[in-house]
């Protein structure tokens, strides 16, 4: 493993993705630091894989695009790799590696990742002009959370819809929360578990 990279080797978001072209691993690049992405467990890698495959099904046919945790978000300053992306914009569809402007965010929490993911991304995400919601979902608890920008571009957290699954209005969008967390158990079909 090679020493860890200081801010000074990369003094733009340019130079770090023309580094990390050459790197077999996935790194995020925040305030000018570099963190090397580990791998997921099995049970972050199905729900992951769950929802871009319903949101896949479901936005076939129209102006947007669901992308996995393989494509990276430029936000100006920052690089990430958010678990799933949904954008429409024109910009993103003919880019081939860096997207810029999601509507929606989807993030899928582990024990080490949970406040990362509900403070310095959520932060971060927020300055996504484009942006309408940002969705949590705890594959340990088998909860869903959804943020939504309201209209004086505030952050709603949608408590009362948690009941009926992933619900992205933005995108006139629903799933079950046992089709969210199909397989999470090892089994096609969670059992005696609430959801």
């Amino acid at each position: 493993m090679g020493l860890p990279k200081r801010k000074s080797d990369f003094p733009t978001t340019e130079a770090f993705l023309a580094w990390e072209e050459t790197r077999p691993d996935k790194h995020e690049y925040i305030a000018g630091e570099v963190f090397a992405m580990v791998g997921a467990r099995r049970i972050h890698v199905s729900v992951t894989g769950n929802c871009h495959a319903l949101l896949k099904a479901h936005l076939r046919g129209t102006p947007c695009r669901a992308f996995i945790s393989d494509m990276k978000l430029d936000i100006g300053s920052d690089i990430f790799y958010p678990d799933v992306l949904v954008t429409c914009h024109p910009a993103d569809l003919s880019a081939d590696l860096v997207m810029r402007h999601p509507k929606v965010l989807i993030e899928v929490l582990s024990p080490s990742t949970a406040a990362y993911d509900r403070g310095v991304k959520f932060s971060a995400y927020r300055h996504i002009a484009e942006l309408e919601e940002y969705a949590l979902i705890d594959p340990e608890r088998l909860s869903i959370e959804v943020f939504r920008r309201t209209d004086s571009g505030d952050w709603l957290l949608m408590a009362s819809e948690a009941d009926r699954g992933l619900v992205l209005r933005s995108i006139d969008f629903a799933a079950p929360a046992l089709d969210v967390f199909e397989d999470v158990d090892g089994d096609p079909v969670i059992a005696d578990r609430p959801v």
